[in-house]
């Protein structure tokens, strides 16, 4: 039956991506579209990722003891209550509480953002034993999310042919992202669970913990990194380049496609998990940095999508090293805690629209050095524990 159901999951994770890309794509132009300034879509990024924060901790917490598909449901059934606001008011009085209680337009728009949610990671974990079929799990569902992903920046590409005002453009693609939202919600009740161990600490055991600290240490670096250079992106792209809205669609529509190919290929390739795990999340911040160098738009753009393929390869391995370490009965507090480990790092978010106004490309360099040195970081500390 949880082999079965796996096929729901998946399509929980396509919808989901197809609208929540759109939408993580479409924030940034839409509040500057609304007159904020830079600086300002950074305060509201900073303010979703802090409540994101705490919602995903809790999250994490309430699978381990009443199971990760409630989790999941939870965590999609906000956004769901978001998207669907978003599509029928503009007010920007009503529209930035409502990104931030409902935790989206916040984070990283890449290939993958539509994959991750509270308990995914202690859902796939759980269900499946053995780390290479870990691997393999994740590896469908980042490709099957990527791709569609591809949907998602699409829809901001083709927005401008709805030949409406701006803003009824945005509304009217927000409605549609509400509707897969709602599919994603749906599939997730047809979802098998297998039986986990009985929680028998508050919080997590002495070696759970003792792994998590490690990953934490290079989870911490790297988020800061994505803080600063990924959630403003689109605007990134538009001030550096002066780039329209349906070329930056294409340019993350070609960076998901190659993410997908990543992901799919990373099932397929052997070799350390670790090694594959660090070294993809170092080369991310080595591609961002020649990304703010670069002197042209297409020359970014390419390097931004070969990003992507290197982040598709990674993410399922880094996935399954995260949980290596960890006690079954502590999949959910222990994702959880990763996961806002990183995210409460990418509060550095806020800080990415003053150095936009400070010099173009130093959030991007600044981003980049830091996701170098989390991956340096990352195989540095987990390594220890096998020799260990």
């Amino acid at each position: 039956m949880v082999e079965r159901s796996f096929l729901f999951l998946l399509a929980s994770r396509v919808a989901r991506s197809i609208a929540l890309v759109y939408v993580s794509l479409s924030i940034p132009l839409y509040l500057s579209l609304l007159g904020l300034s830079a600086v300002n879509v950074g305060l509201v990024v900073f303010g979703v990722v802090s409540f994101y924060s705490l919602l995903s901790l809790g999250l994490g917490l309430l699978g381990d003891r009443y199971g990760y598909k409630k989790s999941l449901i939870i965590g999609d059934f906000l956004p769901l209550v978001g998207i669907t606001a978003l599509s029928i008011t503009s007010n920007i009085q009503y529209v930035i509480p409502l990104l931030i209680i409902t935790g989206i337009g916040g984070g990283a728009a890449g290939g993958l953002r539509g994959m991750w949610s509270p308990g995914i990671s202690a859902l796939v974990a759980s269900n499946w034993k053995q780390e290479k079929e870990r691997v393999k799990k994740l590896g469908y569902l980042s490709s099957g999310a990527s791709s569609a992903s591809i949907i998602g920046s699409l829809l901001l590409s083709i927005q401008p042919l709805l030949h409406q005002q701006p803003v009824d453009e945005y509304r009217a693609l927000f409605r549609v992202a509400a509707v897969l939202m709602a599919i994603s919600v749906i599939s997730i009740f047809f979802v098998e669970e297998a039986k986990r161990p009985k929680k028998t600490t508050k919080v997590m055991g002495k070696k759970s913990f003792t792994y998590l600290i490690r990953v934490i240490a290079s989870n911490t670096i790297t988020g800061a990194g994505i803080g600063l250079a990924v959630p403003l992106l689109p605007l990134w792209f538009k001030l550096a380049y002066h780039a329209t809205e349906s070329e930056i669609g294409i340019v993350f529509t070609l960076s998901y496609l190659l993410t997908s190919v990543g992901s799919f290929l990373a099932s397929r390739i052997r070799g350390n998990t670790l090694f594959i795990a660090s070294l993809t999340r170092l080369l991310n911040g080595v591609f961002l940095i020649a990304m703010a160098l670069s002197p042209f738009f297409v020359l970014s753009a390419a390097f931004y999508a070969i990003r992507g393929f290197n982040a598709g390869i990674g993410a399922p391995n880094r996935t399954a090293i995260n949980v290596r370490g960890i006690s079954a009965e502590d999949y959910g507090a222990a994702t959880s805690i990763q996961g806002v480990s990183t995210r409460l790092a990418q509060l550095s978010s806020g800080a990415s629209g003053y150095l936009m106004e400070l010099w173009l490309p130093m959030p991007e360099i600044l981003g980049g050095v830091l996701q170098i040195a989390g991956g340096y970081i990352y195989y540095a500390l987990l390594s220890k524990v096998k020799s260990e």
